[in-house]
This record gives C-alpha cells, structure tokens and sequence, in this order.
C-alpha cells in the first residue's frame, strides 16, 4: 500500500514508467470527474498491477533514461494514475500521449461538493468554486478568503486535499526474466472487460523497442495525408508497412525485423500509398476522403507496387484500379482483413498475369463483376456506389448545368467542396406530392454534381422546366449526366420510371468505365452479378417538415462554432463479416466529439427503429433531432447547466 502523493514521486523520479506496449491516454473529461468523485468519497477505485524489472530491460514509453535499480513498470491503471498525476501535478507526466484537455482545469465546488471542469462565466468570481491543482499546489493557506460562517467550505477543503494520502495497493510482477510477449498477455488478461491490445499494438510496440520514434514517425505521415484531405489510421499504415516488407497481413511476421528493415518499408510503403492515391485521384476522380472507399486495398496494392518499379504502365495501373473499383463496391475488406489481404496478395504472387489472377479471385468469391442497374438503388450519401457516382461525373464527360457549361472533369474543379451534390427532382416538391420517404426522396440516382451557382441558380425547379433551359443554353450537358432523353420522365408523376431508367443508364455508364480501365477487355465485366447490394430496411418514415439536409449542416456549423469535431455526413455501418451495408447514419462522430475524450456518437433524423437499432448495436449514442444533441454537449461535454 502506498500514499498517491508517494506514486506521484515514484513517476516524477522516474521509478515508475509505462511499458512501450501501452497506448495512450483515452479517459474522457467525464471519467476523470466521476473518477475524482469517487476519491473523494473515499469509494474503493481499484488496485494497479506492475512488473518491476530492472531498468536496463525495461521496455518504456517515453524515450527518457530510467535510474538504475529496479523500476515498476505500470500495467493496469495508467489512465487512474495519469489523471492523478494531470490533476495534482498540473502538467501530464512524461510518458503522456493523448490530449491533456481532458484533465486539465478540474474545478471543486466547496458548498455543493461536485467536480466540474472550468467554466468562466460560471466559477470566475466565485470563492467558492476552487482549481483543485491550485489546492494541492498551496494547500490551506491559498484560502483565507473562505467564509467565515461555514465550517463545512473548511470540511469539504481538507477532504479533498485528503485525496493526497490515499493509500492504493499496487501489486507487482517481479519475475524479472518475463518477455514482453508473456507480460503483454498478462496485460491482456486483466483487462478482459476493457480494450485489450490488438496484433497492431504488440507489432508497434515490439518495434518501438528498437526504433523508439516509431510510433512518432508514422503518426507524423498519417498527419501528412490528414492535411490533403485523407484521413487514416495507424493500424492501417502498418498494415500496409507489413505487407510491403513481408508480403504477409498477419502482424506476427514484423516480429524480429530490424528496425532499419522497419524504416525502409515505412518509406517504401509510403511511397507506394502516394502512388495509389494519385492514380486514383488523378484517373478514378476520387480526390478526397468522403469519396476514398475500400482503403484496405492499399496494403494489397503497395505490395504489388512495391515490387514493379518507380514506372507502370498504364494498362497495367488500369487493370490494378479495375481491381481496386471493384473490391471497395463489394465490400471485400469488410470482414476479417488479415484473411483477405493474404487472398489476395497469394493471388498476386502467380508468375504469370498475377492481376489476372487476383481479378479473377475477386470475381469467384463475389459471383460476378457486372455493374447492375439495381447497385445504384441505394439511397443517402453513404451508399456504397455514391463514390462511383461521383467517379463518373469525374472521369466522363458531365457538364455543369450552369452558366458556363464547364466541364466537371477531376483536374479541372479541384476537391469536392468546389461541387455540390444537387437533388434533381427537389426534396421540398417530391413531399408535395406526397413522396416523403427517405429512401426515395434522397435515392443515388435522383443526385448529380453540381457547382454551387449552378446549384443555387436551380434551387427547388421541378425538371420539366429546368431541363429545358439547361438544354437549350447547353446542348447535350443533361445526357453527360445520365438524364433519361424521354421527356415524360421529367415530370414528378412519373418520377419513379425516371429513377429506374437513369440507374439503367448509370450501370451502362460504369460498365463502360470498367471496359476502358481494362483497355477493352470486357470477359469480367460481361459476367452477371449475384444481384444489387440490399438496401436498409424497407421502413416507413412519416413526413417531416425539416429540410434535413439543412439541419445537418447547421448541426455541423454549430458544433464548429464551439470548436469540436465536424461530423462525418452519411456514414456508412457495414456488416463486419459479409461487407453488406447496414444502415447510414445521418451524420456521426466514430471518434467522438471530442477525439477520444467522449464516446461515438450519432444523429439520425427521421429514421427508423432498425436504423437506430443497428447504430446503437455499434456502439453509437444516438439522438433523434438537434435539440437532444446539443443538450448533451452542454451538459456533458462543456458541462454547462441548462
């Protein structure tokens, strides 16, 4: 049993550390309250759990020298003691990684006993609102100000300066022989109700030990993409850093390699990765993020680069895209990854046309590779085939519908936020005519892309009279969008027939787009799918008022204004094993609002009981409108009063 305040010393002499394996600092503002409550309550808040090894093998986050002897390396309970050592200290202790907001400025209301975080119009002025690291910095004598009248302000202070002499029982590992694989499993075990470490962590971990600016240096790269618009992880570089230098998916296999082995494949990985997005980019049209699908194809396609060459030629960078196009549409990375990347990089090892091959092994497991009119059934943003979409605005010959005509070819407009997704039959007429369902107000095929003046200049027109103008001032720009020539199915009567004759002419769209990445071969594309993609559940949803387009945006500008994260619009919750799309979540935040200082949440407006179904089954809190949102960020993320 040891004092706090004696734990805290332990870290600042160094004599307690965090093994390299750990990963960072997770606990929301939220857990360090109700953390803090229960220490001052004096509820039981757990043991901790370390290997004390000797320093020279310690294995520890950080970078910095540990002292001779024996140290302690924290196994269990390094968010309890982080946030002690943030709380108390005032500053994050040196093997910190994480965001320290989610501890600092702690604030204790001696009259009401509760713990919140600063709040200036609220506790600045307020005597008895107290900076709980001030009052274990300065102790009694920082409050002479108290009122006199009440002993209890007096009480409740030297309760909580109390926390200091909180004993904790720290029980040790002390086998000092164990091997980072043995105490990583240990560490596994006694988390078995929390977030274990994945194969990646251990990889990065092990790797960490010899090249200690690892897990710096990769998250640097991934800084990199974030600032061009694309946004990926760390398990997902090293996946592909993994099958560059191994040719394998499982992370077993980085196991032993040096770390200048390590370093080479990172930049040979990265290399390739900026070779697949420019190809994508530049030949596909899909230039950004909301557009990037199937992004676990990239460790597949840094292999196969990996070994061609800075040159390619492009019939052969086509058939690779053919592959990469058609592997996203069918969710083939949504199931168990590592099985699958090793498919296909075993596809690709053949001597003799390995994307042949690979294409081939794609076109088995799925049952076919024609586009059917029935994929671009879909409704929402989040439809798997709305990248495709958009692929064929870029890569075609689609014209703007505006005053200029310009053509909407990747290049030419830059990124997506020069163009606007433009409902063709508007959302407020369809509910006029009684037309209120999601699924078919906001159906794929009733999109297209346009520039904003052009989309302002249309606003709510029905097509039988828009049409007409955007025909007469440019002669053939609605045929480069795939409108149906039949100028019956302009009218809203019949706007269902217009639907499915434009996906006819969609799939006929992508399947030539297909043919000429294959440079004419067309013996896969000529091959008859399984049948379109199921939708969400076929549900009713009643009709609504809210223009919900506008409302996620506003949603979006609010949270802005108060500086959290913007939301991902549409996104997308897939089935893990078979790849199917589950549902779409009007607009989400996987990561928080806070990026790993609150848990996922979503808004779904209008939706169905299925829809929220499925997203609380993935771990979402979810809310039904704005007003439920918003009152959850003020009372648990500023934690404002109403």
């Amino acid at each position: 049993m040891q004092k706090i305040s004696t734990l805290l010393d332990h870290i600042d002499s160094r004599h307690m550390a965090l093994p390299v394996f750990q990963r960072g600092y997770v606990w929301t503002r939220e857990q360090v309250r109700g953390f803090f409550n229960s220490l001052y309550r004096r509820y039981p808040v757990g043991n901790l759990l370390v290997w004390a090894t000797p320093s020279e093998v310690a294995e520890h986050r950080g970078g910095h020298a540990l002292p001779k002897g024996v140290v302690k390396l924290l196994l269990d309970g390094q968010q309890r003691m982080t946030s002690l050592y943030g709380v108390l200290r005032g500053r994050p202790p040196e093997f910190f990684e994480g965001n320290a907001a989610a501890f600092t400025g702690l604030h204790f209301n001696l009259a009401t006993e509760s713990f919140e975080f600063h709040q200036p119009r609220k506790m600045d002025g307020d005597p008895l609102w107290v900076n709980v690291t001030a009052a274990m910095e300065q102790g009694y004598q920082a409050f002479t100000h108290l009122p006199d009248e009440s002993q209890q302000y007096s009480n409740n202070l030297a309760q909580l300066l109390g926390i200091r002499d909180i004993q904790i029982y720290d029980e040790e590992i002390t086998e000092s022989a164990q091997s980072i694989d043995v105490v990583v499993d240990i560490f596994n075990r006694i988390n078995s109700g929390g977030t274990k470490l994945s194969n990646g962590d251990l990889a990065l971990a092990k790797i960490c030990v010899n090249w200690p600016e690892a897990r710096e240096t990769m998250n640097e790269r991934l800084a990199t993409w974030r600032n061009k618009g694309y946004n990926f992880d760390l398990d997902w570089l090293l996946r592909s850093v993994n099958t560059v230098l191994t040719g394998e998916a499982r992370f077993r296999f980085l196991h032993g390699k040096s770390s200048l082995e390590i370093q080479g494949a990172l930049k040979d990985a990265v290399n390739q990765i900026n070779r697949c997005l420019n190809a994508i980019g530049g030949r596909l049209g899909l230039d950004h993020d909301r557009v990037l699908f199937g992004k676990y194809a990239f460790p597949v396609m840094a292999r196969y680069l990996s070994g061609r060459g800075s040159g390619l030629p492009d019939a052969e960078r086509d058939k690779l895209l053919f592959w990469y196009v058609h592997a996203a549409m069918w969710g083939r990375f949504s199931g168990s990854i590592e099985t699958v990347i090793n498919q296909d990089i075993d596809a690709l090892s053949a001597e003799d046309e390995p994307l042949d091959n690979l294409i081939e092994q794609l076109r088995l497991s799925h049952g076919g590779l024609r586009i059917e009119p029935g994929h671009f059934g879909g409704f929402e943003l989040g439809s798997r085939f709305y990248p495709v979409l958009y692929m064929l605005t870029r890569t075609g010959d689609a014209l703007d519908w505006g005053s200029d005509g310009i053509p909407l070819k990747s290049g030419l407009l830059g990124r997506m936020n020069t163009l606007e997704v433009h409902h063709i039959f508007p959302r407020a007429q369809l509910r006029r005519v009684g037309i209120t369902r999601r699924r078919e107000v906001n159906a794929l095929a009733n999109f297209c892309f346009l520039t904003k003046d052009s989309n302002l200049e249309i606003r709510d027109r029905l097509p039988e009279d828009y049409f007409l103008e955007v025909e007469r001032n440019h002669p053939g720009a609605l045929e480069s969008q795939w409108i149906p020539q039949d100028r019956n199915l302009w009218k809203i009567e019949n706007y269902h027939e217009f639907l499915a004759a434009r996906r006819e002419l969609l799939a006929n769209a992508a399947n030539n787009l297909m043919v000429d990445l294959l440079h004419g071969d067309a013996r896969w594309v000529g091959v008859v799918t399984q049948g379109a993609i199921p939708d969400t559940p076929d549900a009713e949803i009643p009709e609504v008022e809210v223009d919900e387009e506008a409302e996620i945006e506003a949603i979006n500008a609010w949270v802005t204004s108060i500086e959290l994260a913007r939301g991902m619009v549409s996104y997308d919750v897939s089935d893990s094993e078979t790849g199917q799309q589950k549902a779409v979540l009007d607009i989400a935040w996987p990561d928080g609002l806070q990026a790993e200082l609150s848990q996922p949440i979503a808004v779904l407006l209008n939706e169905s009981n299925e829809a929220l179904a499925v997203a609380s089954q993935s771990g979402f809190r979810c809310f039904t409108n704005r007003a439920e949102l918003e009152k959850y960020v003020q009372t648990e993320i500023l934690q404002e009063q109403e």
